[in-house]
């Protein structure tokens, strides 16, 4: 599934309740998804399944925000991330070399 077409699903699921709730709100919602992705990976054990279903409402809550701002969240990315290192411009990164 393309980023963009992710975006589109979660608009049109929750882009009424998440209006409803406001940004601010919506920015809570996230914040307590990444403590449940913190308090898994402190764990001596980790358990994956849990881990990839909390990194997976971390993103689509981080989808809704840009809904409610209004953001295409993959020409955002695009953007910020050109297939190279924005301080060297190399591919894979060499700032640590």
């Amino acid at each position: 599934m393309k980023i963009s077409d992710f975006q589109n699903l979660i608009k049109e699921l929750y882009f009424h309740q998440d209006s409803e709730r406001g940004i601010k709100d919506t920015f809570i919602w996230l914040v307590e998804e990444i403590g449940e992705l913190a308090t898994l990976l402190k764990e001596k054990r980790l358990d994956k399944e849990k881990i990839s279903q909390e990194l997976a409402d971390i993103i689509a809550w981080t989808i809704s925000i840009a809904n409610l701002l209004e953001i295409d969240i993959e020409n955002a990315l695009k953007g910020k991330y050109p297939n190279k290192c924005t301080k060297c411009n190399k591919n894979p990164c060499e700032c640590n070399k």
